[in-house]
C-alpha cells in the first residue's frame, strides 16, 4: 500500500519534470514518462519568463504578494487570536469555539460568490485587495493555533512573568512566541499553499491579467490551443507548472522539522 501511494504520489512529478524538457513538438511525438530526444529543459525556461513579453514574471511576483501580505496575515491573525482564546477567559468563549469550528467546516467556494457580491460593491474586484483580504481569514489555522496554544504554553510560565511585572505584550513575544514557533510554521505553510494555488477565487475577482497570479495565468495560457488564431503552448504551461510547485517543495523541505513537530503537538498526554 504505501508503494501505491509513493507511486500515486510522485508519478505527476516525474511527469512535469519530464515533459518539461520536450518542445510543443516533442511533447506530441514521445512517450509521457520518457525523455524526447530535443533536450529542451533550458530552452523551455528561457521562453516561459520571455513570451508575450514576461508576463509569467508578473504573475510570479504577483503570486508572491498574495502569500506574503495574504498568507504572512492570516498567519499573524491566527497566532495572535488562537492564543488569546487559549490563554484567555471572557464570555461567549464557547460561542466563538463553534463559529470558528463550523466555519472551518464551510468550504472556501461557498464563500466565494457572496465575497465577490461584497467586493463589488466596495469597488475592490480587479485588484489585489479582493485577493489579500479574504486571504487573511484562516479558520482553520486559528483552530489549530488555539489548541497548540493550550498545550504548548503553560499557564504557569505566564503567571511566573507576570508576577514578575511582565506586560502582556512582553510575554506573548518573549516567552509565548517561541513556544508557539512550530505551530506557527505549521499554520504558516497551511496558508501559504492555500494562497499559492487559490484559484477559483481570482477567477471570479480578476479580470486584468497584469494582477493574475499564477495558476490563472497558466490557465489562460493552456486556453490558447482552444480559443481561434491562438498558440497551443503546452511545452510552456509544463514548465511553468514545474517553477510553480517549486517553492512550495522548498519551503516543506526547509521548513520540516518545524511543521512535523507543530502536527503532532498534543498527540501524547504526559
Amino acid at each position: 500500500m504505501s508503494a501505491i501511494m509513493l507511486v500515486y504520489t510522485l508519478l505527476p512529478l516525474v511527469w512535469l519534470a519530464i515533459n518539461a524538457t520536450k518542445t510543443q513538438q516533442g511533447l506530441l511525438r514521445s512517450f509521457g514518462l520518457w525523455f524526447d530526444a530535443d533536450f529542451a529543459l533550458f530552452r523551455n525556461l528561457a521562453d516561459t519568463f520571455t513570451y508575450d513579453d514576461g508576463v509569467f514574471s508578473r504573475w510570479l511576483l504577483n503570486t508572491l504578494l498574495y502569500v506574503v501580505l495574504g498568507a504572512g496575515g492570516a498567519t499573524l491573525l491566527a497566532t495572535v487570536a488562537g492564543y488569546g482564546l487559549a490563554k484567555f477567559d471572557f464570555p461567549g468563549k464557547k460561542a466563538v469555539f463553534a463559529i470558528v469550528i463550523g466555519a472551518v467546516a464551510v468550504p472556501g467556494t461557498a464563500l466565494a460568490v457572496p465575497t465577490f457580491l461584497m467586493f463589488s460593491t466596495m469597488g475592490l474586484t480587479n485588484t489585489p485587495w479582493a485577493i489579500i483580504i479574504p486571504s487573511l481569514i484562516s479558520p482553520f489555522g486559528l483552530y489549530l493555533m488555539w489548541t497548540y496554544a493550550t498545550d504548548a504554553v503553560p499557564d504557569e510560565i505566564l503567571e511566573s512573568a507576570r508576577v514578575d511585572g511582565a506586560r502582556e505584550f512582553q510575554t506573548f513575544f518573549r516567552i509565548s512566541l517561541p513556544l508557539l514557533a512550530p505551530g506557527v510554521v505549521t499554520v504558516l505553510l497551511f496558508t501559504v499553499v492555500a494562497t499559492w494555488n487559490n484559484y477559483f477565487l481570482p477567477l471570479i475577482m480578476l479580470r486584468d491579467p497584469d494582477w493574475y497570479p499564477l495558476t490563472l495565468g497558466l490557465d489562460t495560457w493552456n486556453d490558447q490551443a482552444s480559443t481561434a488564431g491562438g498558440e497551443a503552448i503546452f511545452n510552456l504551461v509544463i514548465t511553468g507548472s514545474l517553477l510553480t510547485i517549486l517553492p512550495l517543495i522548498a519551503a516543506f523541505l526547509l521548513l520540516q522539522r518545524y511543521w512535523q513537530s507543530g502536527l503532532t503537538a498534543g498527540s501524547v498526554k504526559e
